[in-house]
């Protein structure tokens, strides 16, 4: 028995039919079909030989998603003069939309895609982050697009989860006087790292509150100014040995020094690197 054709056009991926189409699928109790799908539709000539295709199967409806109007109708032309069953899907939803907001939809091809695209990045940035925060990876330095370095507290973690949300790949390394940074950092680009610093009297107050979170008492040397003040020193040296960008964050918000470095990277023409 031949199957029941069912045509899937689209002038991007497809998704949108596919997915409305298979959901409707559902409501009927049998696999007497086919999906065929044709993905980026760009001219009529295409539509004429899929029309012609579907013309040749005994039993055949075509499903299309065009968001220009001129494909489109072009596609209702084609099908009615071949006495194909066809369905539009998106028109009637831009026409409604469109009288709705009173504006013209931008009929181009694929901007959910793109959206989901944007969603992904996110994610796997966010996902990157995480998995090299705190120097736990020093693989993740030569795969990261910007390294930040500092002493503890200086906002390292939450600025590299707020970079990744703007699909920013971040590793981030502690500075301490008794263990050696990775070779990594004097290795690459030093235009992709970025050295953060505070001030004394603040990385002071924010270590105590950090000890009583902890249960520790504040008079411990992690909070201490003679602590603070060596590895200052120390980070400073290896700040200067690399040559990176240093921000201090004392009195910048996160989303402020966020903005700084997103500034830097388009200057410095620095590309967000694909994994």
């Amino acid at each position: 028995m031949d199957l029941n054709a069912i045509y899937l056009v689209s002038d991007s991926i497809g998704e949108t039919a596919d997915v409305v189409i298979r959901s409707a699928l559902y409501q009927f109790e049998t696999e007497n079909y086919q999906l065929k799908k044709y993905s980026y539709v760009q001219t009529t000539e295409e539509i004429d030989d899929i029309c012609a295709k579907a013309a040749e199967d005994e039993k055949a409806m075509i499903f299309y998603t065009f968001v220009k109007k001129e494909m489109a109708d072009y596609m209702k032309e084609q099908i009615e003069q071949a006495s194909l069953i066809g369905v539009d899907i998106y028109s009637p939803i831009l026409t409604g939309l469109g009288q709705l907001f009173q504006l013209p939809a931008k009929e181009k091809p694929g901007m959910n895609r793109q959206l989901n695209e944007d969603y992904f990045n996110r994610v796997e940035a966010i996902e990157f982050s995480v998995k090299y925060d705190d120097g736990r990876d020093p693989r993740g330095i030569e795969k990261a697009d910007i390294v930040l370095v500092g002493v503890s507290r200086t906002s390292k973690t939450p600025l590299s989860i707020y970079l990744a949300n703007k699909n920013v790949k971040v590793a981030n390394i502690p500075l301490f006087p008794e263990s050696k940074p990775p070779k990594e950092i004097f290795t690459i680009a030093p235009e992709r790292i970025i050295g953060l610093v505070n001030s004394p009297k603040k990385l002071n107050e924010v270590r105590k509150e950090r000890l009583k979170t902890l249960g520790l008492p504040p008079s411990a040397s992690y909070a201490g100014m003679e602590r603070i003040l060596e590895e200052l020193e120390y980070a400073d040296q290896i700040m200067k040995q690399i040559g990176c960008e240093v921000i201090d964050v004392s009195s910048k918000a996160i989303e402020e020094t966020a903005d700084h470095i997103l500034h830097y990277m388009d200057v410095m023409n620095i590309s967000r690197k694909q994994l």
